[in-house]
């Protein structure tokens, strides 16, 4: 009996390993960068406490697109009321575009760190080739480039080699942690669990299983083909907990190379990941610099996309676009003409002399209305019969889902309560 695409190996590292490469974006380098140099080894626990969280809501989003053979916003628009659905998709979109302004930057940047040059000449070169790979290269070829640009994060794994860590008192700070009742303490917590579950990831995962669906001829929605249904969620369960794993350990190294580097050192004031590389260099060396700006412009490349592409999904679904990376671009061209106008407005934004930490802060605000609403509507619509037909999703992943949900409902209720509160 011929293999399905299920069963075989290349195809099992797929948009689970992608989501969660693209979810340590310059943006999440940034802030793990800012928490590890702030709070040194007492914060890395948070790392552990996001992971099966993570996990967790990115399967069951996963689950949706296989199951139905539509995205997140298609199935949450059947189910929910128009005007809440577009609300929420709209603000997600506003979003993105602010985190790609700061992610594109942060390309140019880093490249001039690099290279020389004008950083926005680089931002530009990155923006218009991100642009031009999405719509004029199919998504059975450009996969792999995905997947290539993912590997860059080994880079920062890498660096850990290149600087001394006390490990047995990382590992004590891993299962007694040293915590603060500050306020600053508090937002760091908060920081890192919302850049690790973030909403544009949902909206990437689940609308990449649909188009899986959709452009394999081996492939239907599982509620229409059962008979499949176990390889799928075990392809789907391993891809998510390899690329759910895969992207935390790199937020761990972030973080613990920020405090074993910078905190040791007293560099606690780091606003952006380019900084965190030139702060690297003088104390760690010029090969762990290298590393590190390198990775920046990898994972970036990789983000652009995903954030792009998940705006572009959710948008189209939400009003019934044609929508499809697989498609030719006269095919569905509001589908690729929000890629194209989400990812040149970050890059337009990027050039304006806005503080790209200001922009970031209300990136965070906006996800932090739009991601505990959406997360409960996901929970919701996942569990349903007339949605998700035989295969609702497992006593396993409502627990774990409905649990991040609530963790991020608590880190909203404290990132707006501390907004107002003095940091010291």
């Amino acid at each position: 009996m011929p293999q399905t695409s299920e069963s075989q190996w290349w195809k099992r590292i797929g948009a689970g390993f992608i989501t969660g490469a693209a979810d340590d974006d310059p943006s999440g380098i940034a802030t793990y960068s800012q928490v590890g140099a702030a709070f040194g080894y007492g914060i890395l626990w948070t790392v552990l406490l996001a992971l099966p969280l993570m996990i967790g809501i990115q399967a069951v989003c996963a689950r949706v697109g296989r199951v139905t053979g539509a995205g997140l916003a298609r199935n949450l628009r059947a189910e929910f009321p128009l005007p809440v659905v577009a609300g929420a998709v709209i603000l997600l979109a506003v979003a993105n575009v602010i985190n790609l302004s700061a992610d594109i930057g942060a390309i140019g940047a880093s490249a001039k760190l690099l290279a020389g040059g004008p950083a926005p000449l680089y931002a530009a070169i990155a923006a218009l080739l991100s642009v031009a790979l999405q719509v004029f290269v199919p998504m059975p070829r450009y996969t792999p480039i995905l997947k290539v640009l993912a590997l860059s994060l080994l880079a920062y794994i890498a660096t850990i080699f290149m600087i001394r860590v006390p490990w047995p008192h990382v590992l004590k700070q891993l299962v007694w942690p040293t915590l603060t009742m500050k306020v600053d303490y508090a937002v760091a917590i908060v920081a890192v669990l919302g850049t690790t579950i973030s909403p544009y990831l949902f909206f990437w995962q689940s609308s990449e299983e649909a188009n899986e669906v959709r452009t394999d001829s081996r492939r239907e929605p599982l509620r229409e083909q059962p008979a499949h249904a176990d390889g799928a969620f075990r392809r789907i369960w391993m891809d998510t907990i390899g690329g759910m794993v895969f992207s935390e350990l790199v937020a761990f190294c972030i973080i613990l190379a920020g405090a074993a580097v910078l905190h040791v050192h007293g560099k606690t004031d780091i606003q952006t990941s380019a900084d965190a590389a030139m702060a690297l260099k003088p104390l760690a060396g010029k090969f762990a610099f290298l590393l590190f700006a390198g990775g920046i412009i990898g994972t970036g490349l990789l983000a652009i996309p995903v954030l792009a592409g998940s705006a572009a999904f959710a948008l189209g679904e939400t009003f019934r676009w044609r929508t499809g990376l697989e498609r030719k671009p006269q095919g569905a061209k509001l589908f690729y003409g929000a890629i194209a106008v989400a990812t040149i407005g970050g890059m337009l934004l990027s050039f304006t002399p806005i503080n790209p930490i200001k922009m970031l802060y209300w990136s965070a605000v906006i996800n932090g209305v739009v991601a505990v609403p959406m997360m409960v509507l996901i929970m919701l619509l996942a569990g349903r019969r007339k949605i998700m037909g035989k295969f609702p999703i497992p006593r396993v992943l409502k627990v774990l889902g409905w649990a991040a949900t609530s963790v991020m409902g608590a880190a909203t209720l404290v990132m707006f309560a501390t907004a107002f509160l003095p940091h010291k």
